[in-house]
């Protein structure tokens, strides 16, 4: 695969919309392409995923790079600007998911390793459809000697870590009454409840330093309505969670609080989903070893990074136990914004697909070796394992 092709292979894939849940027509494309650029083998599996090998599956090592292929909504119009091709999922996390393509395409067959390049569904929704269904075939089959997750960290930077994640959706439904009257409505005992959910993050977080470590509380979403007779209101509150969270404490302090603010003959309700808990990988494993050495042979200074949502590293990473860490091109902070990532050419030949921001456009990562272009990770970083 040459620079031309790996980048028009990313210009494809962002061409093609894959929201959560309708990834179909995107997973037929890129198996296709997998199969036209020296795969061994590419399909899509049950879950819908666009799963493609390289080399012998009894080989005694085992390699996933588990990317993803569905977006948040959001048409961003395919094109190049200034060096960035902008479009949805270029950053998050078709950019990543193409970089591992490439990469395996240009590494090509290996004696005794399987290199598995998995682009997953439904990463972006709670369910993470496709990364629990890869989680248990590997169960069943083996698990992997290493797995890498395709999410934007920037050239120098490597993932160990995403906080955990609990979802909690209140609803407050009571019989209508005058808004002159002495009671709370239906819509004022959901603020309340708000309220003391930051109440009790603000007292948990007292001392505890960094967000990584601490309770972060978001509110998703929020509705309410009447039908002359009744009213009703929802709340979806999102909680990022630390490493040490206990969940089903945390949902019985929740629950507590829902209990406090119900008044009169109104009737709250809680319920949790999206439960996931936090990991952190070891930064010693060969795997994000290799990495680093990747990157200090371009030429860089690398860093590690510790990611306050969530990925299907959550979801794998405390199944298998391997080493696992998350690398690819892009800058994070871009993630659900109008996207874009750099895509440089340089005068030896070599094209780059970096971050969307910053100094990235002038370092010089995402190249590969002297004839080889550009394997959009850094120089023999996977086949150095």
């Amino acid at each position: 695969m040459n620079d031309t092709q790996a980048v028009q292979l990313l210009r494809d894939m962002l061409g093609i919309e894959s929201l959560s849940g309708a990834e179909g027509l995107h997973a037929d494309f890129l198996t296709g392409q997998m199969i036209a650029f020296g795969y061994t083998k590419a399909c899509v599996d049950e879950a819908g995923n666009a799963v493609g090998e390289m080399g012998d599956p009894a080989a005694a090592v085992t390699i996933v790079l588990l990317g993803h292929q569905d977006t948040v909504p959001g048409r961003i119009a395919v094109r190049m600007e200034d060096g960035r091709l902008f479009g949805r999922g270029a950053v998050d996390a078709k950019g990543p998911l193409a970089a591992f393509t490439a990469a395996v395409a240009r590494i090509g067959p290996r004696a005794g390793v399987r290199f598995v390049v998995i682009g997953a569904t439904e990463e972006e929704a709670a369910s993470s459809k496709g990364a629990r269904h890869i989680r248990d075939r590997f169960l069943a089959e083996g698990i992997p000697s290493a797995c890498l997750i395709g999410e934007p960290s920037g050239w120098e930077r490597v993932t160990l870590g995403y906080k955990g994640r609990l979802l909690a959706d209140l609803h407050v439904q009571g019989p209508c009454g005058h808004s002159a009257g002495n009671r709370l409505g239906v819509n004022e005992q959901a603020v309340h409840w708000w309220q003391g959910v930051i109440g009790y993050t603000k007292n948990y977080n007292q001392e505890r330093e960094g967000p990584f470590r601490q309770l972060l509380p978001s509110l998703r979403s929020m509705a309410s309505g009447s039908d002359g007779l009744s009213e009703w209101a929802d709340l979806r509150v999102g909680l990022r969670l630390p490493p040490e969270a206990d969940i089903p404490g945390l949902e019985r302090e929740l629950t507590g609080l829902a209990q406090g603010v119900s008044a009169g003959p109104a009737v709250c309700s809680l319920g949790f989903s999206g439960q996931e808990r936090a990991w952190v990988a070891d930064k010693n494993s060969p795997l994000v070893r290799s990495l680093l050495a990747g990157i200090r042979r371009e030429g860089g200074r690398p860093g590690y990074l510790l990611k306050t949502g969530t990925s299907d590293m959550n979801v794998v990473a405390p199944a298998w136990n391997c080493p696992i860490a998350a690398y690819g091109p892009g800058d994070s902070s871009l993630d659900h914004t109008p996207e874009a990532i750099v895509i440089e050419s340089r005068s030896r030949g070599w094209t780059r697909i970096g971050g969307g921001g910053g100094d990235l456009e002038r370092r010089p990562g995402w190249r590969g070796g002297a004839g080889d272009s550009n394997s959009l990770l850094p120089r023999n970083s996977i086949s150095d394992l």
